[in-house]
């Protein structure tokens, strides 16, 4: 299974499914593995597990409490560097991903979330440098405890993180409130793919478990455990109406329409992302 399959399509690291030999296949919704397409044409290789969006979580109070008129819809909350100074004190922490987080910020700037522009890319390092004084860490599995024990404020993470975050929170009755906020320009959707690899030792065991895991049960129980949508419309039923019920975890039709993909990034383009972000990192 991987978040991120792109550059294993690409180069042939994946096996063919046979989609007849998952006979559960046909619940998978549709319109979503449509837009997992652009990254494995005919959904060859690939089925969705789980999906979701890259946003920001946040702790409400303590970052009013440093910048009342902070804008709490908007990317502008983190890549404005007047408003991740204010908010520093409280702790700001970024997803270790360039392949999430570099197409989000080109969208912030109105660019195509795939360019390979140079001058694009340029705009995006400078933007990402001018803010780079003021965070306190990166994060290369999510923000989750950070946030949920109020050691950071303001995290670059999965929207489903951030809503199991909030929920630890509130088991803790601590007083912190954790919040998603799905930005206004445009939040990037991430899907979690199951997949199997072309040398894989057992391939029909692989193919049975994925059509195990397709199952409409089995999928509302993997949700309601991680709270993070499936994409089993028949599984809908059997969540838990809370989650149902909350658009951070399955979002409406409107704010979908808002909502973006990306596809392959060539490999010359993806080595100066790579680079760029290594200096990001180091500030330098």
């Amino acid at each position: 299974m991987s978040r991120r399959s792109r550059a294993s399509f690409k180069v042939g690291a994946l096996a063919d499914i046979d989609h007849d030999q998952v006979p559960n296949w046909k619940n998978l919704d549709p319109a979503l593995m449509r837009q997992v397409e652009s990254s494995d044409p005919g959904n060859r290789h690939g089925a969705i597990y789980l999906w979701g969006t890259t946003g920001m979580g946040v702790i409400p109070d303590k970052i009013r409490a440093l910048a009342p008129d902070a804008p709490f819809d908007s990317w502008d909350l983190l890549f404005k560097p007047q408003n991740a100074r204010r908010i520093a004190p409280c702790g700001i922490t970024m997803m270790d991903s360039a392949i999430d987080v570099i197409p989000s910020v080109l969208k912030y700037l109105g660019k195509p979330p795939d360019s390979t522009d140079p001058a694009d890319l340029a705009a995006v390092e400078h933007t990402l440098m001018a803010i780079r004084p003021y965070i306190r860490s990166f994060a290369s599995g999510g923000a989750l405890e950070a946030l949920a024990t109020g050691e950071t404020c303001l995290a670059l993470d999965y929207s489903g993180d951030v809503v199991q975050a909030a929920a630890r929170a509130d088991e803790a009755k601590r007083g912190i409130t954790v919040r998603y906020i799905a930005p206004n320009q445009g939040a990037q959707v991430a899907f979690d793919m199951l997949a199997i690899p072309t040398d894989a030792p057992h391939p029909e065991a692989a193919l049975q478990f994925i059509n195990f895991l397709l199952q409409p049960d089995i999928m509302a129980g993997i949700t309601n455990a991680v709270r993070y949508p499936n994409a089993i419309p028949a599984s809908r039923p059997m969540i838990r109406p809370e989650l149902l019920a909350d658009p951070n975890v399955f979002p409406g039709p409107a704010q979908q329409a808002n909502f973006f993909t990306i596809g392959p990034v060539p490999t010359a383009a993806e080595r100066q992302r790579t680079r760029m972000w290594a200096r990001f990192k180091a500030g330098q």
